[in-house]
């Protein structure tokens, strides 16, 4: 996964974690909803990305 990508997807599940906080603070359902997608999302693409980085691994292995 490249840096860029890392520090977006980071950037993405810190910002769903403050809206999330700040929805359960100010009792505001929709922005902690949205909070919980934010990081759901952003896990999901940081799961996607170690797939890819895993499978990169093992064909730099076999290429050896």
């Amino acid at each position: 996964m490249g840096l860029g990508n890392k520090i977006q997807n980071k950037a993405q599940e810190v910002s769903g974690k403050v809206k999330k906080s700040v929805g359960d603070a100010t009792d505001n359902e929709r922005l902690q909803a949205e909070g919980v997608k934010d990081q759901a999302a952003a896990k999901a693409k940081q799961a996607g990305e170690s797939v890819k980085d895993a499978a990169k691994d093992v064909r730099d292995g076999l290429d050896k």
